[in-house]
Order: structure tokens, then sequence, then C-alpha cells
């Protein structure tokens, strides 16, 4: 499985229009959480969040989100942003633009936000044009640090390694609250709350005002 633990600057150069870092004068982390929610491992989460008064974004799937509407509730309760992350996890290279918009927007009615995150981050520049014009635009959030935490072939203290090795102020960091991901996440998560806090920094939630 190939992937990079850090985003180059000529990638998101290529995608004009789409969040990849947010530079702030504190210094300041994003934690984001892709594919929730899930009703075992979105609490821990949130939990581990908790201990140090961590805010984060969370890019929900539709139909999980229908699934498991309290925990979806907990997470607006506990001061945390949400995002779409499409209804189904689709791969917008794989998908026609019709379908994909439609989905996005059914999405749309089990998550109130303007932040969205394709699956795998794969949007075509049509389909991210279309959801940059609708009357009630999305705001297009990548990431420059990807955990590897979906990762199988690597240990958890890879994934750890992944973050710490990458992620400075202003980093947009990729997570996944799912059970694919659980067992590198539940000993990175920790390990970097602490890391960060230690050295100053704040979690902050992705506002929708960018």
């Amino acid at each position: 499985m190939f992937y990079l633990a850090k985003t180059p600057k000529w990638v998101s150069k290529l995608f004009p229009g789409s969040i990849w870092e947010i530079p702030s004068k504190e210094k300041t982390i994003y934690l984001t959480f892709d594919d929730g929610p899930h009703p075992l491992i979105t609490p821990f989460v949130l939990d581990e969040l908790d201990k140090y008064g961590a805010k984060a974004t969370f890019f929900c799937i539709g139909k999980n989100v229908a699934e498991h509407k309290g925990v979806y509730k907990s997470i607006l309760e506990k001061g945390h942003a949400v995002g779409n992350h499409t209804f189904d996890h689709l791969n917008g290279w794989k998908t026609g633009n019709v379908k994909y918009l439609q989905n996005i927007l059914e999405a749309r009615n089990y998550i109130n936000s303007n932040l969205f995150r394709p699956p795998y981050g794969r949007i075509t520049r049509n389909q991210r044009k279309l959801i940059m014009q609708l009357n009630e635009p999305f705001k297009v959030i990548m990431w420059n640090v990807l955990s590897g935490d979906f990762d199988v072939n690597i240990t958890p203290e890879k994934c750890l390694g992944n973050v710490l090795k990458n992620s400075r102020s202003g980093s947009v960091i990729v997570f996944h609250d799912s059970e694919k991901a659980y067992e590198r996440l539940r000993y990175a998560l920790p390990a970097v709350l602490k890391y960060f806090s230690e050295q100053g920094c704040l979690f902050e939630k992705i506002v929708t005002k960018l």
C-alpha cells in the first residue's frame, strides 16, 4: 500500500481551493478522524481528547451517522466539529459526478456541516468545482500528515512515528475512528496528545469560516 505520511507542497498546489494545513500564531495542531462514528471506537477517541481538553474534527460517513445517532450527538455535545465524508464512503475517481454529488448531499441530511473531506482523498477537479459552487458550498479539507493507522501492515509504533516526525504547528492530521485502524489508533492517539501537550501545543477543531 503506497501513501505519503507527509503531503509534499507540490501536491497541495495541484488542488487550489482545498485546505491542507492551517497556519496559526499559536502552536496549534488539528486532529481529524475519518469514517465514524463507531459505537465503541469513537467514544474511546472522545475520552482521550477529554483528558487533554482537546478539540478535533470528525469527518463522518452519512450511513454511520444514521446508524449511530447517539454517538454523533456526543461528538457535537463535547464541542467538536464534524464534516461530511459522503454517505457511503465513495471513491470520487471511480464515481460519476452526478452520483458523487448526490451521495454528498444525502450525507448532508444527517451531517450539518460545510466541511467536506473526500474518502481516500480522491476527488476530481470537476467534482470539487461542483461542491464548491452549491448554494451552500463546502470547504474541502485535506491534510498534510497521514498517520497510516488504516494500514494493517505497519506497527502501532510506526503509526505514531509518522505523526511525531511530520507534524508541526498548523498541521492537519488524519486518524480514523474505525475498526480497521483501531489497533494503531489506540496506541498512537494517547501518545500524540501527550507529546504535543508537553510541547505547549493546543488541539483545535477546524472552523467553518475558513
